[in-house]
């Protein structure tokens, strides 16, 4: 059976260098890690992550805590996460918190991480303040994807000018009349997305001198199913918006299906923006600021490798990961 002993005499290197350049840490260059790949296949040659942990006094595992799976955004991520965390053998442990009640004090009270784990990548949570000592107090490389969290790096869009660009986008269009569908999440969101994708709704229309009614701010729960039902309520009112403005593109698809369910054309009754472009985005012809999880879940990952792999100077600053306007279908100006 080949060994590493073995790929490092045929490459002409050193047993550290094959191991650095297989698990795809920094501090290897391009033409080495390429040389030591191509030897490692002609001889057959497979790492063995158990070994590799051994030598290292790590476990060669990634946690990953989501407050869901079942949501766009967090599966994305996951494939992001899970796509880098391959390259360099390294395995994800996945804790869900939705699954079980008490999931919670499982992962953060009982030293899961700490004995199963290298790092932590956490989705979109929000932590309390025993929660966050606790993930400070492991010594773990830790980063937060999608809504700040104190003390800890995060990566994410800017929320707030964000949803203020989606809303100017209406507001261009000569739309006056505009709705807020927003809302928190009882899964364990971090709350300042909807709050601070809120706010720059409220900058935009104030900006624009106008009115944001009380009546007018919905909570769709940043689910489909509910944002069809407080939209479908909203337009069966005497007065009705002429756009709406959606946390989400799963709330923009509920309100979408609201305005057929009214018996409205969107966007000739109804303009419609969301955010995120989900996969489902471009089939409703939604209008959206995009945002890619999918590399910004690669991005975290990539960045406490590097913290593992000892790469100097570390990233500690957080990261705004980028979002553009997609026009489509949905959105025009109003015509009444």
């Amino acid at each position: 059976m080949t060994s590493i002993d073995d790929v490092a005499r045929a490459a002409g290197v050193s047993i550290a260098t094959v191991s650095r350049a297989l698990r795809g840490l920094p501090n290897v260059s391009d033409a080495t890690r390429s040389r030591v790949k191509t030897v490692a296949d002609e001889l057959g040659y497979v790492a063995s992550a158990g070994a590799s942990g051994l030598a290292s006094g790590r476990t060669l595992t990634m946690g990953v805590v989501v407050p869901s799976v079942s949501r766009w955004f967090y599966q994305m991520a996951l494939e992001g996460i899970d796509e880098e965390l391959r390259r360099a053998n390294y395995d994800m442990m996945l804790f869900n918190l939705a699954a079980r009640k008490g999931d919670r004090e499982r992962v953060f009270h009982r030293s899961i991480l700490r004995k199963r784990t290298d790092a932590l990548i956490a989705l979109c949570l929000e932590f309390t303040p025993s929660e966050r000592e606790q993930l400070l107090s492991l010594g773990h490389p830790t980063i937060v994807i999608g809504g700040p969290v104190k003390g800890i790096r995060h990566i994410g869009i800017d929320e707030r000018a964000t949803a203020r660009a989606a809303t100017q986008h209406l507001i261009t269009l000569g739309h006056r009349r505009i709705a807020h569908v927003g809302g928190d999440d009882d899964e364990g969101l971090n709350r300042r997305v909807p709050l601070d994708r809120r706010r720059g709704f409220r900058d935009a229309m104030e900006a624009a001198g106008l009115a944001v009614r009380p009546e007018w701010l919905l909570s769709g729960r940043f689910s489909l199913a509910p944002s069809r039902a407080v939209v479908n309520e909203m337009l069966a009112s005497a007065e009705r918006p002429t756009a709406i403005v959606a946390n989400s593109d799963e709330m923009a698809i509920g309100a979408i299906m609201a305005a057929h369910d009214s018996g409205l054309q969107v966007p000739g009754d109804l303009s419609v923006i969301g955010i995120d472009n989900h996969d489902l985005a471009e089939s409703f012809g939604l209008t959206t600021m995009a945002q890619d999880p999918f590399e910004q879940g690669a991005l975290g990952a990539r960045i406490l490798l590097d913290d593992l792999g000892g790469i100097v100077p570390p990233r500690r600053t957080s990261v705004t990961a980028p979002s553009h306007l997609i026009v489509r279908t949905s959105t025009a100006p109003p015509i009444h």
